[in-house]
Order: C-alpha cells, then structure tokens, then sequence
C-alpha cells in the first residue's frame, strides 16, 4: 500500500497492521471506520483498551485471564478443582469452555516443550502445576494439547512427573483439532472428545 493522504491515517494502520491476522488493507478499512464514528465512541474504544492492559491478570492458580487474582473458574465452588484440563493457552479454555460441557478446572501451560525452538520445561507453566498437584488431591489430570511432536512430547514429560501423584491421567480423544486450532472445532465434536476421553499411555 504506497499512497496513504495523511501521517496520522498512515500510522495508525502500522499500528493496527500489527495484529495477528490483521493486514494492511484491512488495518486500513478498520482505521476509516474509527474515524467515522463520533468522538466519544472512539475515547470508549480506547479507555477500554488502555484499562485491558492495566487491569487484566492472569489466574495465580491456573494462568486464565481475569478482572481478579483468581478467574471466575477456578473461584467457582461448583467446579470439580479435584480435575484439571491441562491446556496451551487461554484460547484453548475458551472454546472448551464454549461446549458448557465440562465442569472442572484448568491449567493454561503457557506452550509447548519444544527442543527446536528452545522452549523446555522451565519456560512454562509446570512449577505453578506441580504446587497445585503437591497442595491439593488431584483425581485427573486430562492431556487437551496439540496431536504433535511438541504435544506429545509435553504430555510424555508431564505423565512422567505426576504419574504416581495423581489418581488418573487421561487424554482428549483424538481425530479432532487440538492445541491452537481447539478454537476451530465445532462445539458438539469437542463436547465428545473431552467425554469420550482415554487414559493416557506414556509407552
């Protein structure tokens, strides 16, 4: 895109450009509409996104996004804490979430183990998993990860860790999208692969 009229059009395009999945002529036709609207549409649109960064926090029990130190799953009474969905990232709780179906809790890894890219246990969520598996009594821990080397590696090492320290490790049934395409899948298929999930076989 060579010919934008005006340097502040021009940069607010870079700046929206910027997003996943967002290219220029997009950016563009996002930039226009905000310029149409009224001013005090556009200030809300911005309050909201400046109080976003400020505000927000990640669960200190699972590392979900909230308005509070612990999400509203993990401070829901009526959620089964005793089981934990072991996920990639927080999009990945919210497709499961989407199905209405499962009733227990979650714990967002961050990633993936991955030797390539120099991503190992340290880098993620695995210390904060392990206190909450020493401090409380764990009956499953369910494998919701992406059906790859970087998946199954992760959940090798973690069926390694917490095998004797939880009643039951199980996994999400394969044949469906896991790990970043989870929020791709359609409610009712992902409903049934938690349902229909096995034990976990480390061998």
């Amino acid at each position: 895109m060579d010919y934008i009229p005006s340097k502040l059009l021009s940069n607010a395009v870079d700046q929206f450009s910027r997003l996943p999945g967002i290219g220029k002529k997009t950016a563009l036709r996002l930039v226009l509409d905000i310029i149409k609207r009224d001013e005090n549409s556009v200030e809300n649109f911005a309050s909201s996104l400046t109080n976003l960064k400020k505000n927000i926090h990640n669960c200190k029990i699972c590392g979900n996004l909230s308005d509070e130190e612990v999400c509203t799953i993990c401070g829901n009474p009526q959620r089964k804490q005793s089981i934990i969905c072991i996920v990639e990232n927080i999009r990945d709780v919210i497709a499961i979430e989407q199905t209405g179906t499962y009733k227990g809790t979650y714990h967002i890894l961050g990633g993936l183990i991955s030797p390539v890219d120099g991503i190992g246990p340290s880098d993620l969520n695995i210390e904060e998993l392990k206190s909450r598996i020493e401090e409380n009594e764990v009956e499953e821990l369910i494998f919701a990860l992406s059906a790859n080397m970087e998946g199954d590696t992760t959940c090798f090492y973690l069926s390694r860790l917490f095998s004797k320290k939880v009643g039951k490790i199980s996994q999400i049934a394969r044949g469906v999208a896991f790990g970043g395409d989870l929020e791709y899948t359609d409610e009712v298929t992902l409903a049934r692969s938690l349902e229909t999930r096995t034990t976990y076989n480390a061998e």
